[in-house]
């Protein structure tokens, strides 16, 4: 056999064996957090649930998911064993969190910022729905009377300029 042959075979196997390499460290990362836990100790199930380890047995774990209330669950069903500063932080909301945006953090707290776009609702908006202005709705009717009379007195001008001219 030549050495071409063999060369996707020994890539396959060499592949497979870091495949396998991989997949061990993360088991043993997973058994040695798992034997960290202690009663008191907050985590966090791979189903998403939050509790607090009660007793620790052999092959399961007592949590209590809330006050009085307690679930036995197999250990291998702990997804993460939290300290206590990211526990409290998660479950009561001890500490502060930063906000997303930076509204809290300018002078304006609750003031509202005009951008100046007072126009007719756009055509993004959906049917039947309004922007919200400032203005009242008396302030815009005196404008658009005087937009349509100006647009009368021009089509009169240009419509007896059309008469004089025949």
């Amino acid at each position: 056999m030549s050495l071409v042959t063999l060369l996707p075979f020994i890539v396959l196997i060499g592949a497979m064996f870091l495949m396998t390499r991989s997949a061990k460290r993360k088991q043993q990362a997973a058994a040695s957090m798992r034997n960290e836990m202690q009663p008191g100790t907050g985590v966090r199930t791979i189903g998403g649930m939050y509790a607090t380890v009660k007793e620790i047995n052999e092959d399961s774990v007592l949590l209590e998911i809330a006050p009085g209330v307690h679930a036995v669950y197999g250990k291998n069903a702990i997804g993460a064993v939290l300290d206590d500063a990211e526990y409290n932080r998660i479950v009561h909301g001890d500490t502060a969190i930063v906000p997303d945006d930076a509204s809290s953090l300018t002078e304006l707290d609750d003031a509202k910022v005009d951008l100046g776009k007072h126009d007719a609702p756009s055509d993004d908006a959906a049917p039947g729905e309004a922007e919200e202005s400032d203005e009242s709705d008396e302030d815009v009717a005196p404008a658009a009377s005087e937009d349509k009379a100006d647009k009368s007195d021009k089509a009169e001008k240009k419509n007896d300029g059309e008469g004089e001219a025949k």
